[in-house]
């Protein structure tokens, strides 16, 4: 039976706090304030378990009058490397469910999240981000990949990333995701080589690769979101433009459409690693604690 579907990412953190299971949280360096205040909801909420992993008296100090520090566990660190790496084997080994970055830098965290021995990616992965954003005139969320890791997607990466998105879009009860893949237009072109693997995903997907999906593409934003432009441009697409997830061409087009969502819009967002063996938070340091929660709560689901 699939879950009910989560339209906003209030309701993602209401749904979890009705499911009433507490997952730990292993917390790196989490000595700001924005982060302290993600973790705190979210125990608050009783769907969270904090272990701050390293700067403990740092923590202890900041966390003052933002949480109830007798519902955390602490463990020691020498240096943040050493707290990433010992947050990492907390996860790895099973004493932990999700791991979440705090104030360290994004380097020294994916250092021990990819170490090949003692990290969270298995052999030949893929490892890659997707996002959620919550934008009011659409009335769904709206994921899309990648916005932080895969600088030029390979077809096989672009593969996991539908793959990926699906997956969460399934686990927000969306039976049947609608995928766009985006271009600048609805024409494949020799000159945008990565249009031309299009049409191999879209038959791959109604083969039945991802499951119950649609996927259609090369569309733009537009099309991909908007039923009026797709009949204005005398466009048929199974999407309907309502798309559920944008697959975008690479890095720079879909960190350019975070930015203008969170930025220029005032969406609220939210983002998640893919790939790993445990779910990996990987906030930016500018994101608020709004984001921060909302990007822990979709580890957590």
């Amino acid at each position: 039976m699939m879950s009910p579907i989560i339209s906003d990412l209030d309701k993602l953190t209401a749904h979890l706090a009705a499911r009433g299971q507490r997952r730990r949280v292993a917390v790196v360096c989490g000595t700001d304030v924005d982060t302290l205040k993600a973790v705190a909801d979210a125990t608050a909420g009783g769907y969270a378990h904090a272990i701050f992993v390293g700067r403990v008296a740092e923590t202890r100090q900041a966390a003052e009058g933002l949480m109830d520090l007798s519902q955390a566990d602490f463990v020691d660190a020498a240096d943040d490397t050493d707290a990433a790496r010992k947050a990492v084997a907390l996860v790895r080994n099973g004493e932990a469910d999700v791991l979440m970055k705090g104030l360290v830098g994004s380097d020294v965290y994916l250092r021990a999240v990819l170490d090949k021995t003692a990290g969270l990616l298995p052999l030949g992965g893929v490892l890659t981000h997707v996002s959620v954003t919550e934008w009011a005139d659409y009335g769904k969320l709206l994921l899309f990949s990648d916005a932080a890791v895969i600088p030029f997607p390979t077809p096989e990466q672009r593969r996991a990333q539908v793959g990926y998105a699906v997956e969460r879009c399934r686990a927000l009860g969306v039976e049947e995701p609608r995928v766009a893949l985006i271009h600048c237009s609805e024409k494949a072109s020799e000159r945008f080589p990565y249009t031309l693997d299009y049409a191999d995903i879209i038959a791959e997907g109604q083969q039945g690769r991802w499951g119950k999906v649609r996927i259609d593409g090369p569309l733009d934003l537009r099309t991909s979101c908007d039923a009026e432009a797709l009949r204005t441009k005398g466009i048929s697409s199974p999407l309907e433009g309502q798309a559920d997830v944008l697959i975008f061409p690479n890095i720079e087009a879909a960190n350019t459409f975070y930015k203008t969502m969170t930025f220029i819009v005032g969406a609220v967002s939210a983002g998640v690693l893919c790939g790993t063996t445990r779910p990996v938070v990987l906030p930016s340091r500018g994101d608020d604690a709004a984001t921060k929660l909302y990007s822990l709560a979709m580890a957590l689901l």
